[in-house]
């Protein structure tokens, strides 16, 4: 999770040359909070679309669903340091049909799980490495949490959840600490989007864009930033 948020900070800094609003989806989401926290104010504001506690589930430790399936969890991983099991599960998991049952529990708009999707999602699960960069997801350190990395951050962070998410439910720990959030942090908005699974960028994009916007033209103006190479 480090090294992308690194790579953000890189972009932000080389290539944009001026602070920049960061927006993530899921474990991106997590990417931005954590290059957000940076001390290098290379950050303007960050959004997070259904944020991800970890970068897999071994980050949740206080929900009772992840404490339900931990030793399957523990066992998946076991399989999956087994070479020839991992890579028939993953030729079993990237499959057209299965990217196709995957996508349909996740997006409330079915209508965004067409063929250009599937094919955006599954071309790179046909890279040279893409098995090892699989198992290092799956089985490797979550990184930091956003529970840890939230308080320290005082630009503003915009956070918009969809409440039809089965991977990052609203009633999750993460979900329920960050719509906890605007009382106590002056930088937090949060709001719910009604009917909306964890991609809301995709999956009903104008009820992004319509908070997205407004809070947006709140943000004070910016300082460009001196290239760094």
């Amino acid at each position: 999770m480090e090294v992308w948020a690194e790579l953000l900070l890189d972009f932000s800094r080389d290539v944009i040359q001026a602070p920049t609003v960061l927006i993530g989806n899921s474990v991106g989401s997590l990417a931005c909070l954590i290059a957000g926290s940076a001390p290098q104010n290379l950050v303007r504001g960050i959004v997070l679309l259904n944020c991800a506690g970890g970068m897999n589930n071994k980050a949740i430790v206080d929900d009772w669903r992840i404490k339900l399936i931990t030793p399957l969890l523990w066992f998946i991983d076991f399989l999956l340091n087994q070479r020839k099991i991992a890579s028939a599960l993953f030729e079993r998991l990237k499959t057209r049909e299965n990217l196709m049952n995957v996508l349909s529990a996740v997006y409330s708009n079915k209508a965004s799980v067409d063929d250009e999707l599937i094919e955006v999602i599954k071309r790179p699960a046909d890279y040279p490495g893409a098995l090892d960069v699989f198992v290092s997801v799956v089985t490797g350190p979550p990184g930091p949490n956003p529970m840890s990395l939230t308080p320290n951050i005082s630009i503003p962070i915009l956070v918009l959840w969809g409440d039809q998410d089965p991977f990052t439910p609203l009633d999750g720990p993460v979900g329920k600490y960050f719509s906890s959030l605007p009382p106590v942090l002056a930088n937090v908005q949060f709001f719910v989007l009604q009917g909306v699974g964890h991609c809301p960028q995709d999956d009903r994009p104008d009820l992004v864009h319509e908070k997205l916007l407004t809070w947006l033209d709140s943000l004070p103006a910016t300082l460009s930033v001196p290239c760094v190479k």
